[in-house]
């Protein structure tokens, strides 16, 4: 069992993986850092963290692993507090939604301690976020990829993959470009046009929501996402980003050349290939 877990940021991915380690006995001390007191207070008061600091000193004093589960913007402001308190057996780890801005930052900065820094991101949520909205169950079965620097200690790499087995994810590695290349395209781009659509909605006829009907919610559900956390994936993995946008306007532009042209073969075997494609996936 690990003595002491520091989540930075007690929120939904970071309150969800407090409540994972404590109900699976994994952590004698599940440990919470933020920045507003009563927030941290409320959470310990649920039974999310067994104890909590505004202190980041005494935060990470002691801890095995720290887990920081904050908005990426915040990366490098933290990395740079952190760095002098990083022990050597320290093992800090994120939970961020894009990798190859943070694993650059943490080259840059943290220059002698960059061994203890291992990235980590569980393709794990919900649209609300908070401590308010945490669950044990959030990571069972999901995804959790590993992104290891050329420095990370195999038996360090090694404790954080355990870490997110023991809470019942399943643990895949890649390199930080692959990884933003794949989440670019299953997660961040959804998520642009869900905000898009929303927005589109809304400018087209304020009133037009009373008569959405369940495809349009199932599909803009995700628009209910964090605005600052999603502000600062499109920073961090902004080539990514526009990349797919750019190329997803091209398979719109021949989707209206079909339906402009009227030919009901091409929109037939459009609609037939997403129908095939998508029963694949949750068959």
């Amino acid at each position: 069992m690990i003595n002491k877990i520091t989540i930075i940021g007690v929120g939904l991915i970071g309150g969800s993986l407090a409540r994972a380690l404590k109900s699976n006995n994994l952590a004698n001390i599940v440990f919470g850092y933020g920045r507003d007191q009563n927030r941290l207070e409320a959470s310990s008061k649920e039974g999310i963290i067994d104890q909590y600091s505004t202190d980041l000193k005494i935060a990470v004093d002691g801890a095995d692993i720290v887990v920081i589960a904050t908005p990426v913007g915040s990366f490098e402001s933290l990395l740079h507090d952190l760095k002098p308190l990083i022990t050597q057996h320290m093992i800090v780890t994120d939970v961020g939604s894009t990798k190859s801005s943070i694993a650059n930052s943490a080259k840059h900065i943290l220059d002698e301690m960059l061994s203890n820094f291992i990235p980590a991101h569980p393709i794990a949520g919900k649209e609300k976020s908070g401590f308010e909205a945490s669950d044990a169950s959030l990571f069972l079965n999901k995804k959790v990829i590993i992104t290891p620097l050329d420095t990370n200690l195999p038996e360090s790499i090694n404790t954080i993959k355990k870490m997110w087995e023991d809470v019942g994810a399943n643990v895949d590695f890649m390199s930080s470009e692959s990884h933003d290349e794949l989440l670019g395209m299953t997660s961040h781009l959804p998520h642009m046009l869900a905000f898009s659509l929303v927005n589109y909605l809304v400018s087209q006829n304020p009133s037009a929501s009373i008569y959405a009907a369940g495809g349009f919610k199932d599909f803009s559900r995700i628009a209910s996402g964090d605005a600052v956390m999603w502000s600062d994936i499109c920073l961090n993995n902004k080539a990514q980003i526009i990349k797919h946008i750019k190329n997803y306007q091209k398979t719109l532009d021949s989707l209206v050349s079909s339906i402009d042209n009227e030919n009901k073969n091409e929109l037939e075997a459009f609609f037939v290939n997403a129908k095939k494609t998508r029963d694949s996936w949750i068959g």
